[in-house]
């Protein structure tokens, strides 16, 4: 029998910590590019990551919230949180974390706004409102079958930008284009998701891509989403845009095999569950090999 939660665990719990690598790793590939340009501040660095994982959290959370309320959860036996539907803290204690974390990062965004100017604040209310559309309003993105591409534009390539800028202040195109492979892999992640929960999701409205256009469409979009990654990285390379140390991601492939494998070959949910998990995981490792590649070349120039 396992001992009871504290509440620092339950709510530890509650932020979905293995899906912050999300957040981890665009803002690190951000920060080396602006080593590479001789102008990384530790102190803003620290910031963007504190304030892109406070508005993490916050999605996390209304994620939480709003399934809970609207009767989505019914049907689900595995998830990353199922705090309220495990009756582990109220749906008004989620709610006030939720606000409270995106109230956090906003006004770390605004300080940003406020050092290097409006281009911040364009791309603060662009994340702010998928923050809160993802799943609050009648047409959340999450129940339309938009969650992987708000999730691949705004945890990728978005995210390595705004690091970027707020320490060189260049309009550069370079950190949007360089972070189009975690893209894929951080999409990988929700649809990972949505391919778990794809029975649950019929039965509680959500008409995710899974949903829309069946089993066999999404296991192919799995595969889609994990070895574009590489490919996308390949192609980089071979234009001139990474550097050839990023080929470190070929470690990867071995893990990413095994779950394309796994995901083509049962709909069994605890297996799939399984799954999601290791999505998170192949996303940090690709994701790290992928930085490290970066680091790598950038001392080496």
């Amino acid at each position: 029998m396992q001992p009871p939660q504290t509440l620092g665990q339950i709510w530890y719990q509650a932020i979905r910590p293995r899906s912050l690598t999300a957040t981890y790793i665009p803002i690190a590939l951000g920060g080396v590019l602006a080593w590479r340009a001789d102008a990384f501040d530790f102190a803003y660095f620290v910031l963007c990551l504190l304030g892109t994982l406070a508005l993490q959290i916050a999605a996390n959370l209304f994620n939480e919230y709003f399934d809970y309320r609207k009767g989505v959860e019914s049907g689900k036996t595995h998830g990353l949180g199922m705090i309220l539907k495990n009756n582990l803290l109220t749906p008004n204690q989620v709610l006030a974390g939720g606000i409270a974390s995106l109230v956090a990062g906003s006004l770390i965004g605004l300080f940003f706004v406020w050092q290097t100017g409006l281009l911040i604040l364009y791309i603060g209310i662009a994340a702010v409102i998928v923050v809160v559309i993802y799943t609050a309003t009648p047409f959340a993105l999450a129940y339309i079958g938009l969650g992987e591409i708000a999730v691949f534009i705004f945890m990728g390539p978005l995210i390595v930008f705004g690091t970027y800028y707020v320490m060189v202040e260049s309009q550069d195109w370079q950190p949007i284009i360089t972070g189009l492979p975690i893209a894929f892999l951080v999409a990988a992640i929700l649809h990972a998701n949505n391919l778990r929960d794809l029975e649950a999701d019929k039965i509680g409205g959500r008409h995710t891509l899974p949903v829309r256009f069946g089993r066999k469409f999404a296991q192919a979009e799995y595969l889609f989403l994990t070895f574009g990654g590489f490919v996308i990285t390949v192609f980089l390379i071979g234009v001139g845009e990474a550097p050839v140390l990023t080929l470190l991601i070929v470690f990867a492939i071995p893990e990413t095999w095994r779950l394309c494998k796994i995901t083509t070959s049962t709909e069994d949910v605890q297996r799939l569950h399984g799954v999601l998990v290791h999505t998170a995981r192949l996303h940090a490792i690709f994701g790290g090999l992928y930085v490290l590649g970066w680091f790598l070349d950038t001392l080496l120039v």
